[in-house]
């Protein structure tokens, strides 16, 4: 990501700016930040889980976005574009133009090599401060691995890793009631190493 010229940005200024741009970026602390392109295994792996949820939700009273779906994170004030949201119950918006989602339930991010430090930790702490959250997972695209963080039914503040390595395993998102295979996940991503997927 690369930041903008101008040195602070208002809100209100960076979804004027946003909602007529050719390109998608995220807003953090006054600064915006212009997204970069994804890769094939990126684009696949996002494609995979669309798929999959979508069919599991149908029916069910919970609903999905794609990337193009913008998540403010009310809290902290970053807005930013999660490759997949789910939100269940009524979807909260933060404006009428109702593109700017503020309660998701579970978020999905495909980790990319420019993107997954960042997606590990700031961006992770900004989720964190969602009230409604119950669910981060990473997907690396480089491997069968999925990072699956679920807020303790405890404390709000405490977040459980389990680490899914196996492609014969599935992903447990049971907030919405899904289950997904590893191997559906993986389905056709073609990794650099010949990894096998099976």
């Amino acid at each position: 990501m690369s930041s903008l010229a101008k040195q602070y940005y208002t809100p209100e200024e960076y979804l004027e700016l946003e909602r007529e741009a050719e390109y998608k970026s995220e807003y953090i602390n006054g600064q915006i930040y212009a997204m970069s392109g994804a890769s094939r295994q990126h684009n696949r792996i996002a494609f995979n889980l669309t798929t999959e949820l979508g069919s599991q939700l149908k029916g069910q009273p919970c609903e999905g976005f794609g990337s193009d779906m913008r998540v403010k994170v009310s809290p902290t004030g970053m807005y930013t574009y999660p490759d997949i949201t789910i939100v269940c119950g009524e979807p909260h918006f933060d404006e009428k133009q109702q593109d700017t989602l503020t309660n998701p339930t579970v978020i999905i991010e495909v980790l990319s090599p420019s993107t997954e430090a960042y997606d590990r930790g700031v961006k992770f702490a900004h989720y964190r401060e969602l009230p409604s959250l119950t669910d981060y997972v990473l997907v690396s695209q480089d491997k069968v691995l999925v990072e699956h963080y679920t807020r303790s039914g405890s404390r709000d503040d405490q977040w459980l890793l389990t680490a899914i390595s196996d492609p014969h395993s599935a992903l447990p998102l049971t907030s919405i009631g899904c289950d997904i295979n590893l191997r559906d996940i993986y389905d056709k991503v073609e990794f650099p190493s010949n990894e096998p997927t099976e």
